[in-house]
């Protein structure tokens, strides 16, 4: 097929117009529009819930202090006692006879104390003529005598210290509470738990109109705690109802295995509505002592190596490596290089690359909770 240069020249020219039309209509690329917030800076005041332990202010397992058989038992699971009391009566035959034993003692010592004296006295009143008694003679009736009541006085020690062992037949109570547990029953032999491992106590006693709450807080929220304040606590078996009690002892150092510190409240439990052993759920105040930043939740993001936020400067994304902290409100503690009033985008996600080219846009204020 042949073609006239005028002919050529028109295809020519309308392929070359069709270039010139492509090129003018092809889409430009923009960039994507994001909307960011600022970081805020304040300080952060809010409570967490934390589980504690209720226990009595006092337990104790009785003991006896001596050997013996018990001989009656006047208490019983859940009697309530109080301090002074007697709980258990104990009998030691034994001891009967180191009482007769110690009586006879002392009254031997009495009587030879009491010869040997009156021969002193009689030699040192002689004495007072002269060359009627040898001064020798003086001297150790003298001493004689003093040897004596000094048998005396030991006899009436061991006296003593049968009639305190006798006293430690009866056991009362050591405070005010309530028993329970009981172990053992009458006719049962009973000695110091230091002389048997292993040994069962008699009785066990509490304290529980007075009680500890024992709490575990974390390492992070211990920084503003102090004695005297007051906090807030339920139980499973009171519901609805809400209770405060003060802080009352710090332990002051770091449990090594759970990096919690012991921190235990004084409940009054006058009218016997808590149950000690039972578990609470403490409202425990945390206030950090410094401000810190916040972002919305939704402003951080993760791809799986790192924790970020997206900082938008100058039309740029950037990727910033944070740490969160607490969560209050819906908004979420960083710690990062990055500032307060610095913006960073709302919904951030890894699919927002470093460095991309962004057009930011001001995200609208959230609707406060009572408006919504």
């Amino acid at each position: 097929m042949k073609f006239s240069v005028p002919a050529f020249l028109s295809i020519c020219l309308a392929l070359a117009g069709c270039g010139r039309d492509q090129s003018q209509t092809a889409p430009v690329v923009k960039p994507d529009q994001v909307e960011v917030v600022s970081v805020q800076s304040s300080n952060l005041s809010t409570t967490v819930s934390l589980p504690a332990q209720l226990q009595p202010y006092e337990t104790v397992d009785i003991f006896p202090r001596v050997a013996g058989f018990i001989r009656d038992i006047t208490v019983d699971r859940g009697s309530v006692v109080r301090r002074g009391q007697p709980l258990v009566r104990l009998t030691a035959p034994e001891l009967g006879a180191q009482r007769e034993q110690a009586q006879g003692v002392l009254r031997a010592a009495l009587a030879k104390a009491a010869a040997d004296n009156a021969t002193y006295a009689r030699l040192a009143n002689a004495a007072k003529t002269p060359g009627v008694v040898a001064e020798n003679d003086v001297n150790i009736a003298r001493q004689t005598a003093a040897a004596d009541n000094a048998q005396v006085a030991s006899a009436r020690e061991s006296l003593r210290n049968v009639g305190q062992q006798e006293a430690y037949l009866t056991i009362t109570a050591p405070f005010d509470g309530v028993i329970t547990a009981r172990n053992l029953h009458p006719g049962a032999l009973v000695g110091p738990s230091s002389s048997s491992p292993g040994a069962q106590p008699i009785l066990q006693m509490a304290n529980v109109r007075r009680l500890r709450l024992v709490i575990a807080v974390p390492v992070v929220d211990v920084q503003d705690v102090r004695v005297g304040q007051i906090v807030s606590f339920t139980v499973p078996s009171v519901p609805g109802r809400k209770f405060e009690a003060p802080v009352a002892r710090i332990a002051d150092a770091l449990d090594n295995r759970t990096r919690t510190m012991a921190i235990e409240l004084d409940v009054q439990n006058s009218e016997a509505v808590l149950t000690a052993g039972e578990f609470a759920t403490v409202q425990w105040p945390v206030r950090r002592p410094m401000p810190t930043m916040q972002v919305p939740q939704t402003a951080i993001a993760n791809d799986q190596q790192t924790q970020f936020v997206i900082k938008v400067a100058n039309g740029t994304a950037h990727w910033i490596t944070v740490t969160t902290g607490m969560t209050v409100d819906g908004k979420t503690e960083i710690f990062g290089t990055i500032n307060p009033g610095d913006f960073v985008v709302k919904r951030a996600s890894d699919a927002l690359h470093d460095g991309a080219t962004v057009r930011a846009k001001k995200a609208p204020p959230e609707p406060s909770a009572k408006a919504a």
